[in-house]
């Protein structure tokens, strides 16, 4: 009897094991991949010292109101002083295709921004980076009116396809973002999960950009390099660890 007991506590240990091998496999398939020490490849956009590598749209330098503040790159739009002559959407100074984005990001109460990527820097064609450029935006949801818009929420792709599950955190709270653009394929983590999953430049996205804002500004969503905007939506946001790797 005591051997058939322990044989039916080692199965059931066996199983146990062996179901939370299978979860944890489920988890991580919603989840990216971390960076491994041999995982090369990776570029700093954003040294936490300085603005190098940033300059605002259109523009040689940054104005005043983009500083650095401890570590953390920072729109100080409540300084509108600074903010009146210093403000506007800052690009960084290469051009990226392919690529794999990732940043922390961290927003003011009742405040609005967002990352652009695929921005090109042609003024007299594109007044703003949203002129020609995708969006993943950054939100206090509870606060800010967009929050009331299904895709225009915090980690959607905007305006077009929402976040799926939520994962976004309140304002004043970091969130851990990423972008995967590879090949038309694109995909958006926010917070460790797989928020939107999406491939451009099909008959698809064509459709959606028929339906939603940018339809009327043209080229838009056709673009497959371009610049990686932070945007100036005219309220405190603070940005940091931003790193791009070429894929």
């Amino acid at each position: 009897m005591k051997l058939l007991l322990l044989s039916a506590g080692i199965s059931l240990s066996l199983l146990a094991c062996q179901s939370g091998e299978q979860k944890a496999a489920d988890t991580d398939s919603t989840t990216t991949a971390a960076t491994t020490p041999q995982d090369t490849g990776w570029i700093s956009l954003f040294d936490g010292q300085s603005l190098a590598g940033w300059h605002t749209y259109g523009k040689t330098g940054t104005g005043a109101a983009w500083k650095v503040d401890s570590g953390t790159l920072f729109l100080n739009a409540t300084d509108k002083k600074a903010y009146e002559t210093g403000g506007g959407d800052i690009i960084t100074d290469g051009v990226y295709g392919n690529f794999h984005l990732k940043y922390d990001w961290k927003i003011s109460k009742d405040g609005n921004s967002g990352v652009i990527f695929y921005v090109q820097e042609d003024t007299a064609k594109f007044k703003n980076t949203y002129n020609s450029g995708l969006e993943m935006q950054v939100l206090d949801n509870d606060g800010h009116p967009d929050g009331k818009i299904p895709n225009h929420r915090a980690g959607n792709l905007y305006d077009l396809v929402a976040a799926n599950p939520e994962t976004a955190k309140g304002p004043g709270e970091w969130n851990q973002a990423e972008i995967i653009s590879n090949n038309g394929s694109l995909e958006l983590y926010l917070n460790g999960t797989k928020v939107v999953t999406t491939t451009l430049w099909d008959d698809n996205w064509t459709k959606m950009i028929a339906g939603s804002k940018f339809k009327t500004m043209p080229g838009w969503g056709t673009f497959k390099e371009g610049h990686i905007a932070l945007q100036d939506h005219g309220n405190d946001v603070w940005y940091k660890n931003i790193v791009i790797k070429k894929l």
